[in-house]
């Protein structure tokens, strides 16, 4: 469990770095680009932006990674500590230094992840997934597409809220992590059968295998959105909540990876949840404060270089 862990953190670092780059590389494209069409012209000439995604995808492969070694509901919270890489990447580039409140928050964060995936390494569990379980992912993402869809549809020629897209692109990301985890236990289960049967089973994973092509794709698409209209930091914030927050939710309702927690675990659950979720918002809220005449110039500075 401890490789799961200490490869989630890479992952995170990987998320944290790749969000920045993207950030950057989006925002350099649209100043240079005159439509939507010029601008994916531009990202995908822009080393920045290209940087940004192979660190993406390497954030994903390492999290896919991850659930070989550790339960969903363990690995996928300590994506959070990407909000804490950022602070800390952020602060380097500008040659700033956090604020009280910024380190208060990051503190927060780290002891309610910290909390969380404690209790869940003591009381998780893995199973091998059934059917039905899978069936059911797999029809909770059709009605998530479904209402992607509507959303789509019905939000043509009207303003969209800026969040929607950081909100999109994090549920997304879950699903990938939650069917990614369903395909490595199916493929760990077929490796230590030593055959390999072709039955309705194998359909299923065939299945899961082209969702998560799907989820992810849409995760990246909605995450570029996100950075147009959002701060970096207001993304990796977003993602790093609502991702593990859905991931979690699929794993202990549908995977059952903690049906056999007792009362006092669900009540750490939750109070370790509320603490992260705090120091989420307390974070955000000091990264919009007004900054200091000098963090404000090195800001500027390091824009237009």
């Amino acid at each position: 469990m401890l490789i799961g862990v200490a490869l989630a953190l890479t992952s995170a670092a990987f998320m944290a770095g790749g969000n920045l780059l993207q950030s950057r590389g989006v925002h350099l494209a649209e100043t240079k680009s005159i439509g939507r069409k010029d601008a994916a012209l531009h990202m995908l000439r822009n080393r920045v932006w290209l940087f940004g995604s192979v660190a993406l995808v390497a954030a994903m492969v390492v999290q896919v990674a991850s659930l070989a070694f550790a339960p969903l509901i363990v690995v996928q919270p300590i994506g959070v500590a990407a909000l804490v890489f950022s602070v800390v990447i952020t602060s380097l580039v500008h040659k700033t230094r956090p604020s009280a409140a910024v380190l208060r928050s990051i503190l927060l964060c780290v002891i309610g992840v910290g909390g969380f995936v404690v209790v869940a390494a003591m009381v998780s569990t893995q199973e091998p997934i059934e059917d039905t379980q899978l069936i059911a992912v797999l029809v909770t993402l059709a009605v998530v597409l479904l209402v992607t869809g509507t959303i789509e549809i019905l939000g043509k020629g009207r303003p969209t809220p800026p969040l929607l897209w950081v909100l999109l692109g994090g549920i997304y990301s879950a699903f990938v992590a939650t069917l990614g985890k369903t395909v490595i236990l199916r493929v760990q289960a077929i490796l230590k059968a030593h055959e390999m049967p072709f039955n309705s089973t194998d359909v299923l994973t065939i299945v899961s295998i082209l969702g998560i092509g799907i989820a992810g794709g849409l995760s990246v698409i909605f995450v570029q959105r996100a950075h147009l209209e959002n701060p970096p930091e207001v993304v990796v914030a977003g993602l790093t909540v609502i991702d593990p927050t859905i991931a979690v939710i699929l794993g202990i309702v549908i995977l059952r990876e903690a049906t056999n927690a007792p009362p006092w675990a669900v009540l750490a659950f939750l109070a370790a949840g509320a603490v992260a979720a705090l120091g989420v918002l307390k974070l955000a809220r000091a990264e919009n404060a007004p900054s200091t005449p000098d963090t404000s110039s090195a800001r500027k500075g390091d824009e237009a270089g």
